[in-house]
């Protein structure tokens, strides 16, 4: 199963897409959960597209409903973690989204190198699946 981050949902739901997430994954086996929900349909300006993303990502499994007190003392441990091994994560909602990942053993589909950092210290699996520029 996957989790997918909010930087690559934000690379579908442009228009026009620049990435095809099912030429990745199932679609079956995407997850989401609410720190992503909330990342991606904040960034929408226009109404119709946000009603479309909205409906889309609430098809989706959610995993860690409700987000409960441990998930959010685990994220803070994840950032002190990191930080000590040298990492700066630049969001903790990152650090929010990768333990939802680890809770439910999930791959993280993503392109942000904070997961990249993140992944180093927690035991998740994660994925860039979009080409640097």
């Amino acid at each position: 199963m996957y989790l997918v981050d909010t930087s690559v949902w934000v690379e579908v739901f442009r228009r026009p897409a620049r990435f095809d997430l099912e030429s990745v994954v199932d679609l079956e086996e995407v997850v989401t959960c609410l720190p992503v929900l909330q990342e991606v349909l904040q960034g929408f300006r226009d109404d119709r597209a946000f009603r479309v993303a909205r409906d889309a990502l609430q098809a989706l499994q959610m995993v860690e409903v409700p987000l409960g007190m441990a998930v959010f003392e685990q994220a803070v441990d994840l950032y002190r973690l990191a930080r000590r091994a040298g990492a700066t994560v630049r969001s903790s909602v990152d650090c929010l989204i990768a333990v939802c990942a680890v809770r439910n053993d999930l791959t993280l589909l993503h392109h942000d190198r904070d997961f990249d950092q993140l992944a180093r210290v927690a035991p998740f699996r994660s994925r860039d699946v979009l080409p640097r520029r």
